[in-house]
């Protein structure tokens, strides 16, 4: 397993904003603006698709299906690379084994769709509704969810949920940033990054005393992995968080202030990050 911790080097001058930068490290991502859509590689294909709903194994790439009813349609196996599925209709629909390298989805409803074994490499989920889709446990960590609906923790891996939650936080959203960093410490209690993580989202909500735990542990965590000037500093910020009168700064972003000289903390989310690097189709 990959190492989330980072090495301490010298970094002055950041402030908490530019902290949750350096943590994001780079997962936002860049929408490619592509010309309409093209003609189907089989159109045989898609209107078999259309017709019959029974399409295992079709040639569907680059498909204009947006709005489809393709409810309880058959496309196990079925290669859909780069198609155009935005706010078409695919509850229950068998999807095993397909291929969906940067389909769009945007918006799309999927409810009890099987998604198991297909390549979800670049897909835009954004938006759609996933409610009981059968999912890989890690099946959408090079795919793009964001705002969808019927997520659950169970489906998701470690990076994708370190990577929501330093999301949630740059936006502001921290009560949700530190569910995100709970459910991703709950996968991996010994990735000293995500207790980081929540601690500084915590000590944004005034959560002082809970956020001093955090990082506490977090020291323990660099200290046993041989970071002995990170399990230093974060022991040193964890108790001035619990001095009197601390209480006071909520939502401040104490916690990143004072952590803002270890660019350690920062580049050890990088790797985690720049997976997520890939454009959308649409």
């Amino acid at each position: 397993m990959t190492s989330v911790h980072g090495s301490a080097r010298s970094f002055s001058g950041a402030g908490p904003t530019h902290l949750w930068g350096l943590l994001l490290a780079g997962s936002a991502f860049l929408a490619l603006l592509l010309p309409g859509p093209v003609r189907a590689s089989n159109d045989g294909d898609v209107i078999r698709l259309l017709n019959q709903r029974n399409c295992p194994r079709c040639k569907l790439q680059d498909a204009d299906l947006v709005h489809a009813d393709l409810r309880d349609a058959d496309l196990r196996g079925a290669k859909l690379q780069r198609a155009n599925l935005g706010q078409a209709k695919l509850d229950g629909a068998r999807l095993e084994g397909a291929d969906l390298r940067f389909t769009s989805l945007q918006g799309a409803s999927l409810r009890g769709a099987d998604l198991r074994g297909a390549n979800l490499e670049g897909t835009d989920l954004r938006q759609s509704d996933l409610s009981g889709a059968l999912l890989d446990p890690g099946g959408l960590a090079r795919s793009h969810w964001q705002d969808a609906r019927g997520v659950g923790p169970a489906v998701l891996s470690y990076p994708e949920l370190h990577n929501a939650g330093v999301t949630a936080a740059l936006e502001g959203r921290h009560p949700q940033a530190e569910q995100l960093f709970s459910e991703a410490i709950r996968l991996q209690p010994e990735a000293a990054i995500s207790w980081v993580a929540r601690g500084l989202s915590r000590t944004e909500q005034g959560k002082t005393e809970l956020a001093a735990q955090d990082l506490s542990y977090a020291a323990v965590l660099y200290g046993q992995a041989g970071e002995e000037a990170q399990a230093k500093q974060l022991t040193e910020v964890a108790t001035a968080l619990l001095k009197p009168g601390k209480k006071a700064n909520q939502g401040s972003g104490m916690g990143g202030q004072m952590l803002s000289g270890a660019a350690g903390f920062a580049s050890a989310l990088a790797p985690l990050a720049m997976k997520f690097l890939l454009p959308l189709a649409f």
